[in-house]
Parts: structure tokens; C-alpha cells; sequence
């Protein structure tokens, strides 16, 4: 069996890149979008195993791409919240996010939080 995908979500290509980098480096499949409407079409191909999502993007933000997807495919993935905003637990809950990670971030509680969120999706999946 393939390895599900992680989805980073993120307008600002340099972080982008970043975050591409360490969690490919740790084993994982990445697949990236610079916001929401690309980042449908990218679940459309494939449903990943976790969402890291900004929530500030051009085009569809977080907010949009949360709502659409909930609709479209329920809880089907777990959604990670990225933000800068000053309380990034208020923003996952905004949107019903199984979890968050507050900007600026260590790259070790990027990659816990991708393995915790993949190994809890592989065991409801069995």
C-alpha cells in the first residue's frame, strides 16, 4: 500500500518550499497548493492523509477551503491548521481543525504532528 500524502496549503513560497523539504526529507509523499481552489483540485486527484493549511490566502483562504472541503468529503483527512495568528487554537476551532501549529514553528513539531495525524488516520483505516 502507497503512503498516504500530506497536502501543505501555504501562499508564501518560501515556507512552501520549507515545509516540501522537511517532510519529504522525514519519508513523506508532499503534495503542495498556494491556496484553497488549487488545493481542492489537488484533493480531488487524491485525498491525502493530512491537510497542513494557512488560513490568510489569496483566492479561497483557509476559512473557504475548510468549509468546501467538509462539505465535499467530510472528515475524510484531518485538517492541521498553519497560522500566524495570535491564537492558532481559535483558528482550528474556527473550522472544526483536528489540530494546529502556530507560526513560526519548530520543524520538529511539524514533522510530530504530520506522523501523529498519518499514524491515527492508518489505524482507523484498519
Amino acid at each position: 500500500m502507497t503512503p498516504r500524502s500530506v497536502l501543505v496549503v501555504e501562499d508564501d513560497p518560501d515556507l512552501l518550499s520549507l515545509l516540501e523539504m522537511i517532510l519529504e526529507d522525514a519519508g513523506h509523499r508532499v503534495r503542495t497548493a498556494p491556496e484553497g481552489f488549487a488545493a481542492l483540485a489537488r484533493v480531488d486527484e487524491e485525498m491525502p492523509g493530512v491537510i497542513l493549511l494557512d488560513m490568510r490566502m489569496p483566492g479561497m483562504n483557509g476559512w473557504e477551503f475548510a468549509r468546501e472541503f467538509r462539505a465535499r468529503h467530510g472528515h475524510a483527512c484531518p485538517i492541521v491548521v498553519v497560522t500566524a495568528a495570535e491564537n492558532a487554537r481559535a483558528r482550528a476551532e474556527e473550522i472544526g481543525a483536528e489540530g494546529w501549529l502556530a507560526k513560526p514553528f519548530e520543524l520538529e513539531d511539524v514533522l510530530s504532528t504530520v506522523e501523529r495525524h498519518l499514524a491515527a488516520a492508518g489505524a482507523a483505516g484498519t
